[in-house]
């Protein structure tokens, strides 16, 4: 969908003047996908003229998403939006390239001019058509210069002299991405519990199915409910996080998982736990071990159908991803996806 529908679909204010603008929970729902908490009576997410706005998280304000806002009205409009996805589509694991790439003259740190040099390039490179920022037709203005916000102040220092290094910036994109993380899980917290739902936390994760598998997802979903050891399961944020940081690292857990199918046959609980923490360093409880082979065992005959689940986790870090893809940052994308896929074929051959 192009940028410009998708801001107008999931922007809930207006300005004064009759602009579209975001709050914080409504870029959340924009690059991630969501579906309805399953305690509340909400059918969808999304925001058209004449319909009810699908409502404010019940969470605290993101001071963080506040650094894209430039005018410090509260509010994100379409060119801070705009700049928002531009960063979110360096994946993790390129962040020090990208940093490289913005370090023009390779000193270990870049400027305010550096960095506002290749933020407009990749902009200007957007894939979905970002020249059509011009004379929207809801009033959306691209006006100014959108390097000259919070965040760059946060950057640069108020006289915007100072300079950026290495770990400042990688830290920077990792609190942007844990941010995205506690506003989705606020999105399916919404009695405010401090947990979710195993319901919700299976929604979480199957939210970016290919459309063609989606509904045999969801059908696996409707099964929690029946289900006594899984009914009234909880996940905690702790649990949503490690998960999210597994997914972070699929390359190399894929194949932990395959090569070890392919040797030993089909997967066990334990052998998946195990995989996690050694191969990953992460430690996934019971309660999502069992969640996750509820879910994606799609042909009921008691295992994990790893080929599916492997998909549908690749699939949400390709399209948080997908604003930009020119340049480095498309070639390491596109380089990620082809070794990925050509490293998953060999070893279902």
């Amino acid at each position: 969908m192009h940028f410009l529908k998708v801001f107008e679909y999931f922007a809930s204010a207006l300005s004064p003047e009759g602009e579209l603008l975001m709050k914080p929970e409504d870029l959340m729902r924009a690059v991630v996908p969501v579906f309805p908490p399953s305690e509340s009576n909400f059918v969808r997410d999304g925001y058209l003229i004449g319909e009810r706005s699908p409502g404010e998280l019940r969470c605290s304000p993101s001071t963080f998403f506040m650094f894209f806002d430039i005018d410090n009205d509260g509010h994100i409009s379409f060119k801070e939006y705009i700049f928002f996805v531009t960063l979110l589509s360096i994946p993790e694991s390129s962040f020090s390239v990208a940093f490289k790439m913005f370090d023009i003259d390779n000193n270990g740190k870049i400027d305010k001019e550096e960095f506002k040099k290749v933020m407009g390039l990749m902009r200007s490179n957007h894939r979905q058509g970002v020249q059509q920022r011009d004379g929207l037709r809801t009033g959306l203005k691209v006006c100014g210069s959108v390097e000259d916000g919070g965040l760059v102040k946060h950057f640069f220092g108020e006289d915007g002299k100072g300079h950026l290094e290495h770990e400042k910036f990688l830290k920077f994109m990792r609190e942007l991405h844990d941010e995205l993380l506690k506003l989705e899980f606020a999105h399916y917290d919404y009695k405010l519990r401090g947990t979710i739902s195993a319901e919700d936390f299976a929604l979480s994760m199957v939210a970016s199915a290919d459309m063609s598998h989606i509904n045999k997802l969801l059908d696996r979903v409707d099964q929690l409910k029946k289900e006594l050891h899984l009914e009234n399961m909880r996940i905690s944020f702790e649990e949503f996080k490690d998960f999210a940081e597994l997914r972070r690292k699929l390359q190399p857990f894929s194949l932990a998982l395959f090569s070890y199918g392919k040797i030993n046959g089909l997967l066990t609980r334990k052998d998946f736990q195990r995989a996690a923490s050694h191969v990953c360093g992460i430690s996934l409880t019971d309660n999502v071990i069992e969640i996750i082979f509820h879910v994606f065992d799609t042909n009921r005959d008691g295992h994990l159908s790893l080929d599916e689940f492997i998909k549908v986790l690749h699939k949400r870090e390709r399209d948080i991803a997908e604003p930009v893809e020119t340049g480095l940052i498309g070639f390491l994308s596109c380089f990620w996806n082809c070794s990925f896929s050509c490293s998953i074929r060999r070893f279902l051959s």
